[in-house]
């Protein structure tokens, strides 16, 4: 996948963070080895193929901080994805679906999962994995809106 113009319409990019060590507090808890491996991996891929325009959400757990800041510094921590918010709280973060740009959420299972399963109109929430990245785009195509899921991507896909 190569950068291309965008069309006019969204783009929400939801991006599991990476493995995170145990122990509480919750909030504190910091990536793993494993995980920074996995952040890294995907923030190299994001720098290829992410928009240009992207604006980056983040939950303020130290987990999630670590994994976007492996992408970019230019965030935004949003306490409206974080650990305790529900799929609608993250699609309303991100403008989803009136917005028009490019929207990464760096956030939490099961709710990313919840969400995605929203978008996907599936009955049954999807399980994101630690690390992975799932790409939803939203255009009007004569004269109808579509969702379409263009990618999901895992950090051990991209050795």
């Amino acid at each position: 996948m190569r950068k291309l113009a965008r069309e006019p319409g969204m783009e929400l990019l939801l991006w599991r963070h990476a493995d995170a060590e145990y122990g509480p507090p919750d909030e504190l808890r910091q990536l793993s080895a494993k995980g920074l491996r996995q952040a890294e991996k995907m923030g190299r891929w994001l720098r290829r193929h992410a928009p240009n325009d992207l604006q980056i959400l983040v939950s303020p757990t130290m987990r999630t901080r670590q994994t976007a800041l492996a992408f970019r510094d230019d965030v935004t921590l949003c306490e409206a994805i974080g650990p305790s918010a529900g799929a609608a709280d993250l699609l309303v973060a991100a403008g989803w679906p009136e917005a028009d740009g490019a929207v990464l959420l760096v956030g939490h299972q099961p709710t990313l999962g919840e969400a995605a399963s929203l978008l996907l109109g599936a009955g049954a929430p999807q399980s994101i994995r630690k690390g992975c990245l799932w790409w939803f785009s939203r255009r009007i195509r004569a004269g109808e809106a579509e969702t379409q899921l263009r990618a999901v991507i895992g950090a051990s896909e991209l050795d």
